[in-house]
């Protein structure tokens, strides 16, 4: 097929890679642990862990996961945020030949009962400040194991009592629970170490991680990512970063910003697993949403790689503490999750003398599809060129692929793109073309020299922050309440999110209020899902077929020129 962003590859990227390089992710591991076992892997609270730690700490783990009588290809979900025991139990998992199943600690009790099921987990790693959602899913008897951790639990004896003591007392982040036959995570870690391990060998078609999606109906499926499938999207980001790491000399070891959550599917492959193959070392940001604490963090180290969403990027720029920053060494800024806004790139480059560069992905591609080049010094307002080994084309209505410069459905063949939904056959090939290609939802044009803009998208889907939020799921969730009738969601922008969610209800009982409604959905919808704004009305605008028109609304909303967001 024609590919013309190969002729415009910055200087020293390989049009192809070797998927097959490495077997899995566990030996991907194996060899990072041994050729970088003296460097620091990861930072939390200023306490720095080498690959040897990494090493140790996860191997213990996955032999005590394995003496619980967890067999491989059995699942097991991480509900953690960007703490030193999400990369300890994931890496911990995959040697002991378990699936891995991503789960956002923010979720409802819904939300966590729907994917526990889904996925048929028969084991969960999560931190105490969540155990009280946990206790509250009615149906968690497929669990066998379930293994909890404190906040500071790998800050060593002396930092580890005092911290808990605030966590737990002064701040009250832990809520009281009850989860008979829990264990605790460093009990499993001691227990483990005189435990001898079975290294798992998976082949590189199985499957490694699955990360649950939206998808185009708004119910959560879980992306099938194999061993082979993740590699592959390691090797195109490496190679990728390449030319700016070139640029100018760097250290022996790069520092790489781990502000989005690892359970999110960018930063699990583009940052830990990356780092792991590299030798870097990973800047751990529990809580972002902190701005005077995450500046606090990164501001102990020499920052050389960026990756976040621009509304992160925004925020730092006008935080009066962003002077604080070491960026000095900063090489690559990658922007992703939601659209880079031009006045942010312009202001962040002016600040840093690092370009962002705007990448595009999905969960069912590892993520990452096209990226701008690293060694730019200019924003293009695209989404950038294929990866290496990427096929991207643009499909018309009837499935049909179009000429460079039209508009149309973007659809992407590469080592990345998922084996398919989990346990979901008819969905899946309701997704792939004959020949292999996978439908994103998303409608672009590539242009004469392979850059690709993203036009609009197929799906209704709203993105909050980077984050998907589908419209079906809170409509399902507002209707629940036996106060509306109907219910429609769209997104409209905001300055802060990208997009934030607009509810409009058609009430059954006129004496519901927004409040009653807004109480009512977060206990149901975790908080980038919640709706910014509720607007009541007598009726919705629907087709002939009674389809409620989504787009209808929210054109009437743009156009009438006043703030989508403000009000209840």
């Amino acid at each position: 097929m024609d590919r013309p962003w190969l002729a415009h590859y910055p200087a020293g990227v390989p049009a192809e890679i070797d998927p097959d390089a490495c077997p899995s992710l566990p030996e991907l591991l194996r060899r990072s642990f041994a050729r970088y076992a003296e460097r620091p892997a990861f930072a939390f609270m200023g306490r720095r862990t080498t690959y040897a730690q990494w090493d140790r700490d996860s191997a213990a783990l996955a032999a005590w996961l394995q003496q619980q009588g967890l067999r491989p290809g059995e699942r097991i979900a991480l509900m953690m945020p960007n703490v030193p025991q999400y990369p300890i139990a994931a890496a911990a998992a995959l040697r002991a030949g378990l699936v891995v199943v991503n789960v956002n600690p923010l979720y409802t009790p819904r939300e966590l009962e729907h994917q526990l099921r889904d996925s048929g987990a028969s084991a969960i790693v999560l931190l105490e400040n969540f155990a009280a959602t946990l206790e509250q899913v009615s149906e968690r008897g497929a669990l066998r194991v379930v293994l909890i951790s404190g906040l500071a639990d790998m800050l060593g004896a002396v930092r580890r009592p005092l911290v808990h003591f605030v966590v737990r007392r002064v701040r009250h982040l832990v809520r009281a629970f009850s989860l008979p036959g829990h264990r605790r995570f460093l009990d499993a870690l001691r227990e483990g170490r005189g435990l001898a391990l079975r290294e798992a060998e998976p082949q590189s078609e199985e499957v490694a991680l699955l990360q649950y999606t939206g998808g185009t109906t708004g119910v959560s499926k879980g992306a099938a990512l194999s061993h082979r499938n993740l590699v592959a999207n390691v090797l195109q980001s490496s190679a990728w970063n390449q030319p700016a790491l070139r640029k100018h000399p760097m250290p022996g070891t790069i520092n790489i910003v781990c502000a989005l959550p690892l359970y999110h599917i960018f930063a699990f492959t583009v940052v830990m697993m990356l780092s792991a193959f590299e030798g870097n070392m990973i800047i751990l940001v529990a809580n972002p949403r902190d701005l005077k604490g995450t500046i606090a963090e990164l501001s102990r180290y020499e920052l050389h790689v960026f990756p976040a969403v621009n509304t992160l990027y925004n925020a730092l720029l006008h935080h009066p503490d962003f002077s604080r920053l070491n960026i000095s060494g900063l090489r690559v800024s990658l922007g992703g999750g939601m659209a880079v806004q031009e006045e942010v790139a312009r202001q962040w480059l002016q600040r840093t003398g690092c370009p962002i560069s705007e990448g595009y992905g999905l969960s069912e591609t590892s993520p990452s599809v096209c990226c701008n080049p690293t060694d730019t010094d200019h924003f293009s307002g695209s989404i950038g060129m294929p990866l290496p080994s990427t096929e991207l084309i643009v499909l018309d209505e009837q499935g049909q692929p179009l000429p460079n410069g039209q508009v149309g459905e973007l659809a992407v063949r590469g080592p990345q793109v998922m084996r398919g939904y989990w346990n979901r056959e008819q969905e899946t090939r309701q997704v792939f073309t004959d020949d292999g290609f996978f439908r994103t939802g998303d409608l672009g044009v590539i242009d004469a020299q392979g850059y690709v803009r993203i036009v609009d998208r197929k799906k209704d889907m709203i993105l909050v922050s980077g984050f998907n939020v589908y419209p079906n799921e809170i409509e399902d969730v507002a209707v629940s309440h036996p106060g509306v009738l109907e219910a429609a969601a769209v997104g409209v922008p905001d300055a802060d999110s990208g997009e934030a969610v607009l509810l409009f209800v058609v009430r059954s009982d006129p004496a519901l209020d927004a409040a009653t409604l807004r109480a009512y959905l977060a206990e149901r919808l975790t908080g980038y899902k919640r709706p910014r704004r509720i607007e009541f009305r007598d009726e919705l605008p629907k087709t002939p077929v009674g389809k409620i028109l989504r787009r209808t609304l929210r054109e009437q909303v743009l156009q009438s020129g006043t703030d989508a967001t403000a009000g209840p």
